[in-house]
């Protein structure tokens, strides 16, 4: 056998194992360059990136209003008693969604967490910020109002459904963090709460009421 056959299949099997050691470093190493990318597939294309210019257009902006009267699909929202609480031009007063314990105990979950910090567990506007806001003494707080006395007592379903949706008063929108069937829910445990400070012995079921006495 010469004697370059032997160098010369040791320099192949070198280069041979070249690549597999490339691919090795490349999964292991981290790098600030992008990977190569043979197969695009639209991955990288020209476009706008948000808040960037755009001459085409003669304000510059790259962001476009959406066209007059458009409507995602399965956004129309016609039902104006369930996503506006409105029976005509009127507030609603007839739940649009069936009451259930689970709509009950939802709508008290959601309630703890958005509305009690400042109107309080039991609704009476004596939350824990509303308490610190007192405290404070600052001038410029204005007491929640309290769900068992009037006027938030007589508001029909849809006018509380409207002031959770759109704010009162100092009180913000959570419209844009509740969702509708959580606002809903969360009216149909306000109307527990009212019904709860008015309740009498005739509301208790017959064969619990020796319990209670």
């Amino acid at each position: 056998m010469p004697k370059w056959v032997v160098p010369s299949l040791l320099i192949l099997g070198s280069l041979a194992l070249l690549p597999l050691a490339l691919i090795t470093r490349a999964r292991a190493v981290h790098s600030t360059q992008p990977r190569i990318h043979i197969i695009q597939d639209m991955d990288n294309q020209a476009k706008f990136k948000p808040q960037k210019s755009n001459p085409i257009f003669a304000d510059g902006r790259e962001l476009r209003e959406p066209v007059p009267g458009t409507v995602a699909r399965g956004q129309l929202d016609a039902d104006d008693s369930y996503y506006r609480g409105l029976d005509g031009e009127a507030y609603t007063d007839t739940f649009p969604i069936e009451l259930t314990p689970d709509v009950l105990k939802r709508g008290q979950q959601r309630f703890n967490i958005y509305c009690a910090p400042c109107h309080g567990l039991s609704g009476y506007g004596n939350g824990m910020v509303a308490k610190r806001a007192e405290e404070l003494q600052q001038g410029t707080w204005v007491p929640p109002a309290s769900f068992h006395a009037a006027p938030a007592n007589t508001r029909n379903v849809g006018h509380i459904f409207n002031t959770i949706t759109n704010g009162i008063r100092t009180m913000p929108a959570y419209g844009p963090q509740i969702p509708v069937e959580d606002r809903w829910a969360i009216v149909a445990y306000v109307r527990a709460l009212q019904r709860s400070q008015k309740a009498t012995i005739a509301d208790v079921p017959a064969d619990e009421r020796e319990s209670l006495r």
